[in-house]
């Protein structure tokens, strides 16, 4: 029995002495912790019948030992993390050539969407754009008249009325002119077109290329049943036509109108939409302007003066060869050279068609030989005289603007494409030397004022002083 109580007693005191190294191990690792807060917490105290760890049976000498950190029994183990990688900057990583590309590709898009809800808003109303164009070009004619007579002492309202009364009245004038040569020669031209048929008839039926008559009189009936079967088509095109008197009757009335307000104040009209454009835009506008409105009268006064001279030429030459219409003929040379290059080409192959129907194949040779001359003479003197280098523009430019013109809004938008080209060229090469010089004088204006106000410290010092 007293073997049991001394076992006990041993059992006793080394749990007592398990309990105190338990305790200052404890009180240890709470130390530790208080010194490294990220530590992981304590292990829990081992109770009753658990096993005691083998680092605490080596006794009191083991604490001075290095031993590993405490890992953590209790809640989720998270994974050390990596450490942040530094991305490079993205638009550092593009190369240089892409982003102008890029640049200038965006401003492009823009600019094409721009010029489609343009092209769209024009179409919309291309009959009052077109009359206010012609407007435009008529009174780049007439405004030197109103000018001289108000120099003359001709009060401004009545100087605009009798510039406009007698502006369109000549040009009248000149349209039943023309209408009237056309109705007066038209049975001489119809039985020369007939004879003109049977001559060319029989020369293809001499000529080397073997056609028999069976095969003109087939061609000919080809024509006939297909006249007929689009009698429709023709019908509605007649009415078309009617609707294109209309709003050709129409487009003349708002011509005449915006031509008068235009010749009497222009200069008023030309304020009022500068205030339209921002303040910082106005400067160079304004003075942009003036030179437009000179680079079209140009254009126009010059033209007109060009068209005159070929009309003359050729129509005095067509008459010579005893070419039937031949003052119409010149008319239409005339109107056809507001349309440059193509107006030319179109009027001469006119001329040239009517003279191998009535007059025969050295008649029209002879016609063309005047025609290129004539036109040679307007291209290498003419127009680099008359009009200047203030509205040259570039054969190639001319031709696509007019190309341009005519798929956007027919034969008047063929008309007025190339002197807006011109006034666009003079507009945007004035705003780029503005520009410019605004530049410079931005950059010399911080070295005027420094220089200008460098004697001021020393004088404020000797003040002081």
């Amino acid at each position: 029995m007293s073997e049991k109580r001394h076992w006990s007693a041993m059992a006793a005191s080394k749990l007592a002495k398990l309990a105190d190294r338990l305790d200052e191990r404890r009180a240890e690792v709470t130390a530790e912790q208080d010194e490294q807060p990220d530590a992981p917490p304590p292990k829990p105290r081992p109770g009753p019948g658990q096993d005691v760890p083998q680092e605490t049976e080596r006794g009191s000498d083991s604490a001075s030992e290095p031993r590993p950190a405490p890992q953590a029994v209790a809640g989720p183990v998270h994974p050390p993390q990596a450490p942040a990688v530094q991305l490079p900057d993205p638009l550092a990583v593009v190369p240089w050539s892409m982003r102008v590309g890029a640049e200038v590709a965006w401003r492009l898009l823009v600019l094409a969407g721009t010029v489609w809800v343009l092209m769209r808003i024009i179409g919309a109303i291309q009959l009052v754009v077109l009359s206010f164009v012609a407007a435009l070009l008529i009174t780049a004619l007439l405004q030197p008249v109103v000018g001289r007579l108000k120099r003359a002492g001709v009060p401004r309202g009545l100087a605009t009325g009798i510039t406009f009364v007698g502006g369109f009245v000549l040009m009248g004038l000149v349209g039943w002119f023309v209408v009237w040569q056309v109705m007066d020669n038209v049975d001489d031209l119809s039985t020369k077109l007939t004879d003109g048929v049977a001559e060319m008839k029989r020369w293809l039926l001499n000529s080397p290329f073997h056609v028999t008559e069976d095969q003109i009189n087939q061609i000919a009936t080809n024509l006939t049943d297909t006249i007929s079967t689009n009698t429709k088509a023709i019908t509605d095109a007649g009415l078309q036509g009617v609707t294109v008197i209309v709003e050709l009757l129409t487009g003349v009335l708002l011509a005449m109108f915006s031509t008068l307000f235009l010749l009497y104040d222009g200069r008023n009209i030309w304020n009022w939409t500068l205030k339209l454009f921002p303040a910082a835009a106005r400067d160079g506008l304004a003075g942009a302007g003036p030179r437009a409105w000179r680079t079209l009268t140009l254009y126009v006064r010059g033209t007109v003066i060009v068209a005159l001279i070929d009309a003359v030429f050729i129509g005095v030459g067509i008459w010579f060869l005893n070419v039937p219409m031949a003052v119409p003929l010149a008319v239409v040379i005339f109107v056809a050279a507001f349309v440059p290059l193509v107006g030319a080409v179109a009027s001469g192959a006119l001329a040239m068609v009517v003279a191998l129907v009535t007059e025969g194949p050295f008649t029209a040779l002879m016609v063309l030989i005047v025609v290129l001359a004539v036109q040679q003479i307007e291209g290498h003197i003419l127009q680099p005289f008359i009009l200047g280098r203030a509205v040259r523009v570039h054969p190639l430019a001319v031709v696509l603007s007019v190309a341009a013109g005519s798929l956007i809004a027919g034969i008047g938008g063929a008309v007025v494409a190339v002197p807006l080209v011109a006034v666009t060229n003079t507009v945007v090469g004035y705003l780029r030397t503005h520009a410019r010089e605004a530049a410079v004088a931005t950059e010399a204006a911080p070295r005027d004022v420094a220089v200008a106000g460098a004697p001021a410290p020393v004088a404020a010092v000797a003040e002081a002083d």
